[in-house]
């Protein structure tokens, strides 16, 4: 594995907004190939009790539209 200097040069001159954008874009060149994103075991096992849960509790989930609703209402966006 080689050794990658921190932060990389010219990383620390970047405006904090440049920063955040070079780090997204590393991580869409990462994640465009999402079998090669390793998945920790306990990501697994966490997704697993979830699952269950809801299973046995379908009245207990909230649909996605309704998550994005109240999200929405919480963030201040700006046009």
């Amino acid at each position: 594995m080689t050794t990658i200097p921190l932060p990389p040069p010219g990383f620390d001159s970047l405006s904090t907004a440049e920063q955040i954008e070079y780090l997204q874009s590393l991580w869409e060149r990462v994640a465009a190939d999402p079998g090669r994103v390793p998945v920790p075991d306990w990501h697994r096992e966490v997704l697993k009790e979830r699952l269950a849960s809801l299973r046995d509790n379908p009245q207990a989930g909230v649909p996605w539209s309704e998550v994005r609703e109240r999200i929405e209402e919480k963030l201040p966006l700006s046009s």
